[in-house]
């Protein structure tokens, strides 16, 4: 009865901190209105060690992640490949107007 007892306890103490650290996620997120995107180089795992941030208000495009990356980018932009909550499928091919999400992953192909 008592391991029992103890048994939940530290179960249900387990899932307030789980539920705390995303509250506190969720609103932090909210106050700095930034997105997080990932970039993946072809043939190669994403990098989740270093994010491309990315301000929310103005819903950030492909086209202004590319120029968060480097001006000369988007003049050889072909398409873009992304995962994530905006994609309709994973992966999806993209234009630069598509629209970003947090945590997106984006795979960028120039022309040939």
């Amino acid at each position: 009865m008592v391991f029992e007892f103890c048994t939940l306890l530290n179960s249900l103490r387990k899932k307030v901190q789980i539920n705390i650290f995303q509250f506190s996620r969720d609103i932090s997120k909210r106050r700095c209105n930034m997105l997080r995107i990932y970039t993946k180089p072809k043939g190669q795992i994403p990098d989740y060690d270093e994010p491309v941030i990315l301000h929310s208000e103005r819903n950030p495009t492909i086209e202004e992640f590319c120029n968060r990356l480097h001006k000369n980018i988007i003049l050889d932009f072909s398409h873009a490949f992304v995962w994530g909550k905006s994609a309709k499928h994973q992966p999806q091919r993209c234009g630069k107007d598509h629209i970003l999400e947090d945590e997106d992953i984006v795979q960028l192909c120039k022309k040939v």
